[in-house]
């Protein structure tokens, strides 16, 4: 699915709401870090950016886990 902003807000606005950080994914999925990081091992929920200590996800991604 291709995304287009028109503006700044509305890109910032997208990844506000649908970027997730490492404890975001584990709030939404009430479950603990070590379960994120074995669906990452196991390939089953891939970040989109690593950068030092964070790690980011889809939204979209994890949701899918959770249903």
């Amino acid at each position: 699915m291709p995304y287009k902003f028109e503006t700044k807000k509305e890109l910032i606005d997208y990844i506000s709401s649908e970027v997730l950080t490492t404890s975001e994914a584990v709030k939404l999925l009430s479950c603990s870090r070590q379960y994120i990081n074995q669906l990452v091992k196991e390939k089953k929920l891939l970040p989109i950016k690593k950068a030092g200590n964070t790690t980011l996800f889809l939204k979209s991604d994890v949701l899918n886990i959770k249903s």
